[in-house]
């Protein structure tokens, strides 16, 4: 136990000198050394890794791989180990992969082959997967993967029809609380009807053939998957190797389909990962587990009645909220200001206002249902103002629809289009005093109300997130609607006021 707390000791003392004094002072002594000494300082190699990965200049990247090259040939297991793992770290390319193959097949020793195997799991492309085929089933499908992104990156077809729906469900996730806009948008459409509603999810099936893009013509939910099916632990593979799993993959994907596991809310479980991931080839080689650079993710839901598995589209950026260019601290998440656009409803030639626009979702969540003459943004961020701008002209908004302003809502008549009586909506997430202090939060909201009571119109509308246990003071404001909404560890309330 001394041994292996000095080893680390040594290596974080490495780790922590800059490039030039590791590679001119620290390799050419560990060069020197005696075999024993070599063995000693072996941390050296790990440090010289991780380093060069961070802060080593790129030009030198052809002499630290030799060096490591060379060490693959030392006659000390540990020093040819710490070298294999040190690699991928450095630009291992065709060159390395040869001498780690080399040495795979000379040695007999099964945690070294195991280190091998796992560092041509990461570099490994053609040599490895023909090498490798039938004998490492892990770093088989690694190097597939590899081979697969270097011919393709592939991609997600939004267009492409499923015409067999028979057994699809679709999975719609989000926030706990906004479940019940969710399922009120897809009732108001005829695509797909609501098979059940629980605290952040709605279930849903196709009502008729089906693309993705219809799917994500629905704003209001945080991520979609398609469910798979409940096993226990020892039986999800049997489900993600399924034949609805593969009709999936095949008709959503253009190029080899690649996926990478969550264990959802478990954290880290790479063991289990592993595990799956190689049961899943086994049963079915045509789909690759691929966590470097995936189009799907098969997420693992555990409940008690089993292990729930759903595949996944990683979309990135999310093609509904591709506006989103820029973003400030503490901004609203584009489905949260889509709920919120869509408890408000819309009228002919609306006036909309956000007093706190941040980074302008909300503003453009109401312009995209239509309706709207005019969107009004102010906050006391000019950073903000700027991001709100250049988010609503990337939303394909006539930049003469939209006038925002650096500014305190208080002053909202100082601004021509804001005067008393002029808008029809005032939809807005307010800072809620946990990323952003606020001094006095009660008056804040409090001032809020009392603006919105003299800004709106007759029949105006007020939709806000409420972050107090309070209502409007005045008495033309009328509460229209209230539901709790987590806000990623505490309650708010999303509310519709009316003005009478």
């Amino acid at each position: 136990m001394k041994k292996q707390n000095a080893g680390k000791e040594l290596y974080q003392q490495l780790r922590a000198l800059p490039w030039e004094r590791l590679w001119t002072e620290e390799v050419p002594q560990f060069d020197r050394a005696t075999p024993k000494e070599r063995a000693e300082r072996v941390g050296l190699i790990r440090a010289v890794g991780v380093v060069f990965l961070e802060s080593g200049p790129q030009e030198l990247g052809n002499e630290v791989r030799a060096w490591l090259r060379r060490l693959l040939d030392d006659p000390e297991e540990k020093i040819r180990r710490y070298a294999v793992n040190a690699l991928p770290k450095v630009g291992a390319g065709r060159v390395e992969e040869s001498d780690l193959l080399a040495l795979l097949q000379k040695s007999d020793i099964a945690r070294e082959k195991k280190f091998l195997a796992d560092a041509l799991g990461k570099i490994g492309g053609e040599q490895t997967l023909a090498a490798t085929r039938g004998l490492l089933p892990q770093t088989e499908q690694k190097a597939r993967a590899a081979v697969a992104r270097s011919e393709s990156a592939g991609a997600i077809r939004m267009d492409r029809v499923l015409h067999e729906t028979e057994g699809v469900v679709i999975c719609l996730r989000g926030r706990q609380g906004l479940d019940a806009t969710v399922r009120a948008e897809v009732e108001a459409g005829k695509e797909f009807r609501v098979l059940d509603q629980s605290d952040g999810l709605v279930t849903v099936a196709p009502t008729a053939p089906f693309s993705l893009a219809d799917v994500y013509r629905l704003r209001c939910f945080g991520t979609a998957g398609f469910s798979l099916g409940t096993a226990p632990a020892g039986r999800l593979a049997e489900l993600m190797a399924s034949p609805l799993a593969l009709r999936l993959f095949r008709t959503f994907t253009e190029g080899v389909p690649r996926y990478r596991i969550d264990f959802v809310s478990k954290g880290h479980q790479r063991a289990a990962v592993r595990e799956l991931a190689d049961r899943v080839y086994a049963l079915c080689p045509e789909i690759l587990n691929d966590p470097r650079s995936s189009l799907w993710a098969m997420d693992i839901h555990s409940t008690s009645h089993g292990e729930i598995a759903e595949l996944r589209p990683r979309l990135i950026p999310d093609p509904r909220f591709a506006y989103r260019l820029r973003d400030i601290p503490a901004a609203s998440h584009p489905p949260l200001a889509a709920s919120m656009a869509r408890l408000a409803g819309k009228m002919e030639e609306e006036i909309v206002w956000d007093p706190f626009c941040g980074s302008g979702v909300e503003l453009i969540e109401c312009a995209l249902r239509g309706g709207v003459r005019g969107l009004f943004g102010t906050d006391l961020s000019a950073e903000a103002i700027a991001v709100a701008h250049t988010n609503i002209a990337a939303a394909g908004i006539a930049p003469d629809s939209a006038q925002l302003v650096c500014c305190d809502f208080r002053e909202h008549e100082s601004i021509e289009g804001l005067e008393a009586g002029r808008v029809s909506l005032i939809i807005t997430n307010p800072p809620l005093g946990m990323r952003v202090p606020i001094p006095n939060l009660r008056q804040l909201i409090d001032d809020l109300f009392s603006v919105a009571a003299v800004a709106l119109k007759s029949g105006g509308r007020l939709v806000f997130i409420n972050p107090l246990r309070t209502e409007s003071p005045h008495p033309r404001l009328k509460l229209q609607s209230r539901q709790l909404v987590d806000m990623s560890g505490f309650d708010c309330r999303m509310e519709l006021y009316v003005k009478s």
